[in-house]
Order: structure tokens, then sequence, then C-alpha cells
């Protein structure tokens, strides 16, 4: 991989880390599409995976006194269930199938009516976001936007949501790299080159707490919205440029 290559991927994991660090989503979206450019869809699943779980540990252990750890039990309960039956049915997406998911995903969530998005907070429900989540996170690769919508209706602040995602998508990158890990093996996975994206990850990340301090709650809804559906629309036309190469 040339010098260049290298820096591009490397201010990726820099600026998706504090992207991810604030809103708690959409900075996975733009480091997996980097990452795809120079890896295969399952070498760039793990890659991610490592870059992203040390990226969201690291917010989980700033925000820790934050996390409802009720919530993170009962999804994890969940997303051990569909692990292994994704694990049993051994689905590898291709790239193009992954960036229309990644595009897709924002409108289609946008298109259920409020009265269909569940309150995390309600019996039942994280269970159900654990299991749901995890089976779009493997098809996708990307699961923050998906858990996001079970987090719209409640009435938990935003140091309170990002926390609790943190720890909740912490969890999925583990079984998103063991579920490629296991299927795939490593691949060309640069292990020489795991340890500076880590320390770049948690660099970006701990940029992001003295953002969200002066931000209100509005304000952090706001700004997500419009970062996500950006990124989308980019996605969106990035899988028809490859459908069409097909």
């Amino acid at each position: 991989m040339t010098p260049a290559a290298l820096a591009v991927i490397g201010a990726t994991i820099i600026f998706s880390s504090f992207v991810s660090g604030i809103f708690g989503m959409a900075g996975g979206m733009i480091l997996l599409g980097v990452l795809l450019n120079y890896f295969d869809v399952a070498t760039g699943m793990i890659l991610f995976s490592i870059i992203q779980l040390f990226a969201n540990g690291w917010r989980a252990l700033h925000w820790r006194s934050y996390v409802r750890w009720p919530i993170f039990g009962f999804y994890v309960l969940g997303a051990f269930i569909s692990f292994s039956f994704m694990w049993m049915i051994a689905f590898v997406p291709d790239k193009a199938l992954v960036y229309l998911a990644l595009g897709l995903m924002p409108f289609l969530i946008e298109a259920l009516p409020p009265t269909l998005r569940p309150n995390i907070e309600r019996r039942g429900v994280p269970f159900v976001t654990g299991l749901v989540t995890t089976v779009v996170q493997i098809l996708s690769g990307v699961g923050g936007l998906f858990l996001d919508i079970f987090f719209q209706k409640s009435k938990l602040d935003r140091k309170t949501t990002n926390a609790t995602k943190a720890v909740a998508q912490s969890f999925s990158h583990i079984v998103r790299a063991l579920y490629f890990g296991s299927l795939s093996g490593i691949g060309d996975l640069p292990l020489r080159a795991i340890g500076p994206a880590i320390v770049l990850a948690i660099a970006g990340t701990s940029l992001a707490p003295s953002v969200i301090e002066r931000m209100t709650d509005h304000g952090y809804r706001q700004w997500t919205r419009a970062i996500i559906f950006a990124i989308s629309i980019v996605y969106l036309i990035h899988a028809g440029w490859l459908f069409w190469r097909a």
C-alpha cells in the first residue's frame, strides 16, 4: 500500500472517530466506505471492527457513568441470537450491496411513521434492538444509524444516549469481527498497521467530549441528521457506479 493511501486511511480514522465520538454514528459510515476502497469486504469489515471497537470502547469509558446497563444486557442477549443465526447461513455481502445498504438505510428509516419507531426504554425493546441491529451490522457493516431509531423516542439526554450506544456498538464490533474472521480468516489484514490505527482512533475520539459539552440536545440531533443524509447520497451514487460496472 502506498504512503498516500496510508495517509488517507490514517486521516479518515481520526476524522471518523471524532465524528462517531460526538454523534455515536456517521463516523463508521465514512471509515467503512474508505476501507472498502482498499480491501475486500471480509478484510475491510474485520479491520473496521477493530478500529471502531477501540474508538467506541474509549467513548464508553469516558461516559461510563451515563450508561444504562440493563438496556445493554438485553441488547447483548438479542445480538447473540442473531449472530448464531447469521453464522449458520454464512452470508458475506459484496461491496456494491454494502454501499447500497449504507446509502438506503437512512431513507428507509426516515420513511417509518413516528408511531412505529420504538422506545429503547420500554420493556422488551432492548432485546429486539440487539436482535435486528446485529443483522444490520453484519449485512451493511454499520448499525449505528439503525440503532439510533430505538433511542429517538426515548427521554434519554445526549450523554446517556451516546454512552449507552457506545457500549452496545463496542459489543457489535466484536461480534462482526468474529463473524467475518470465522468465515473468511484474516485475509490481507495489515497486522502491523493495527496498533497505529488504534492509537489514531483513540486520539480522534478524545477530541469529541469537549464538543459534546458545548452542544444542546436539539443541535445534536440536527447535526446528526444532516451529516448522515449527506454521506448516504454519496454512497448511493457509489453503489450505482459499482452495479453499472458489474
